[in-house]
């Protein structure tokens, strides 16, 4: 996973070619996003106001076509915007940058370039930042600090390092034995169950005084941090 797409990012894929669209969303969740399809234009705008952290839109749309969309989104939200299109000629790759977009692709395109544009205009939205945030729970790694809701939350050594990998690692489903080995090593003597215990811990210090809860247990797998 690379290091921008730590944060879990959100990006929105507007496309209704379906190979295309199956196509991004594999190389995209690959490299650690989560991902989010629209089919139409119509589809694509009340979506992308939804905020997600990127937006890829292709110009040929139903229902509403792309720079509609773009235009339509820019007047909202200063979301990044890649747009995609078949079409190679000046005029159209002005249009779509005067509606709004950040940067324009044309089909065929390297996978490696889209990936880098995203990477890129990431970057330009959000400069890097030590701090892991799930919902209303936030972890600053250089202040070895987390809050939730605002209030400092005080946790153990290990307590820490297990929430950090739960927040490096969110939305993925853990075993307990994928958790026991990435927070207390492969070399450590002990029993995977421990994992229950600091769950429990953890629930107790940053879910039990809240009615929305982060951790979640998946029966029969493990544990997940949903955000």
């Amino acid at each position: 996973m690379n290091e921008t797409a730590e944060r879990s990012f959100r990006i929105l894929v507007v496309e209704d070619d379906a190979q295309i669209s199956r196509v991004l969303r594999l190389e995209l969740e690959h490299e650690g996003y989560a991902v989010d399809l629209a089919v139409d234009g119509l589809a694509g705008l009340e979506k992308a106001l939804k905020e997600p952290d990127l937006v890829i839109l292709d110009l040929m749309l139903p229902k509403m076509d792309g720079l509609e969309v773009c235009k339509r989104i820019r007047a909202k939200s200063r979301v990044p915007i890649i747009m995609l299109t078949a079409k190679d000629r000046i005029p159209e790759r002005v249009a779509g940058l005067d509606s709004g977009a950040d940067d324009y692709l044309t089909k065929p395109f390297s996978i490696e370039e889209l990936l880098a544009r995203v990477r890129a205009r990431l970057r330009e939205r959000h400069p890097k930042s030590n701090v892991l945030v799930a919902k209303n729970l936030t972890m600053d790694r250089d202040r070895h600090e987390v809050a939730r809701d605002g209030k400092a939350v005080q946790l153990t050594a290990k307590e820490y390092a297990l929430l950090e990998y739960l927040l490096l690692h969110r939305n993925k489903v853990h075993t307990r034995d994928e958790l026991f080995n990435g927070v207390w090593g492969s070399d450590f003597l002990g029993d995977s169950n421990l994992i229950d215990v600091y769950i429990r811990y953890l629930r107790g210090k940053i879910d039990d005084s809240f009615e929305e809860k982060l951790i979640q247990t998946v029966r029969g797998v493990g544990y997940t941090l949903k955000d």
